[in-house]
């Protein structure tokens, strides 16, 4: 398959919504927590070239590396973003199996931390211009600064090294498999396996928290002795969690009314003795 350019340019689109500081959707938020996962992106990237479906089964196979992916303050390990876009893509062109595409996505992961690097270093110019306007009073400039340019470069860092990537790289990844036919690919589909269980691995290291082990083993009965698909067993945990949650909240609800009357008691106690030890001095 070969990538044209409009296609390269509508999947570097596709990186830039979900990239870190993209308000244009959804909010931040929004857009972090849909478009930059691989499954959904792999999506999109399969409707621009023709093959939803394979960009789905490609994109959820990326996914589990990044299942316990978390972006905490200026720490960014990866980059699931740029895996689901530029690693999909490459490899639905390639026609790679989704253990081969796992292992070329997660290289290319760690490159869009650079991307981020990049970025946050150059803003911090933007955020100077921003001061300069606020000590002049020009809140409409200082706006201006706080959106637009720095939407500006976030839109060219991540747009044009992607848009070059799909429309240069389709051959440099066809001839890289086709040298590695036999043996070397079958490694790097064995290598591209077991980083999803990496991914699984790290999810599992919440179940330490008191009570959680117990949701877990509850869910696997679920799927493993009754038979339930996950949909049934997601279900399930959705509506436990809410009784959960409910019950959790009333119970702290319930503390709180009764701490209030002790607090008063103390509190009404205490001032009877400073009263009573005013009333004592004066006495003497």
């Amino acid at each position: 398959m070969q990538i044209s350019l409009l296609q390269a340019f509508l999947i570097g689109v596709v990186y830039y919504m979900g990239f870190v500081g993209t308000p244009w959707l959804i909010g931040c938020l929004g857009s972090l927590s849909t478009i930059q996962k691989p499954l959904v992106a792999g999506v999109l990237v399969g409707v621009i070239l023709g093959d939803p479906i394979q960009g789905c089964i490609i994109g959820a196979a990326v996914q589990m590396p990044f299942i316990a992916y978390i972006f905490a303050g200026g720490a960014q390990p990866n980059d699931p973003g740029l895996a689901g876009t530029l690693g999909v893509a490459l490899a639905l062109a390639a026609n790679l199996d989704p253990e081969a595409a796992v292992a070329i996505s997660v290289p290319i992961a760690l490159v869009g931390t650079i991307v981020n690097v990049i970025r946050m270093t150059l803003d911090v110019s933007f955020v100077h211009m921003i001061d300069a306007a606020c000590e002049k009073g020009d809140m409409k400039k200082a706006v201006f600064l706080h959106i637009v340019p720095p939407q500006i470069l976030c839109f060219v860092l991540c747009v044009v090294p992607v848009t070059l990537g799909c429309y240069y790289g389709v051959d440099a990844v066809t001839g890289l498999i086709s040298v590695m036919q036999g043996r070397p690919l079958y490694t790097l589909e064995v290598i591209g396996g077991i980083l999803p269980a990496l991914g699984i691995a790290m999810n599992l290291r919440t179940l330490d928290r008191p009570g959680t082990l117990l949701w877990f083993v509850f869910g696997f009965m679920l799927s493993a002795y009754l038979g339930l698909g996950a949909m049934p067993v997601a279900i399930i945990g959705f509506i436990i969690a809410f009784f959960y949650v409910a019950l959790e909240m009333k119970v702290e609800d319930t503390k709180r009314v009764e701490a209030v009357p002790a607090t008063a008691v103390a509190t009404s106690a205490s001032t009877s003795t400073v009263a009573s030890d005013d009333s004592d001095d004066d006495f003497e």
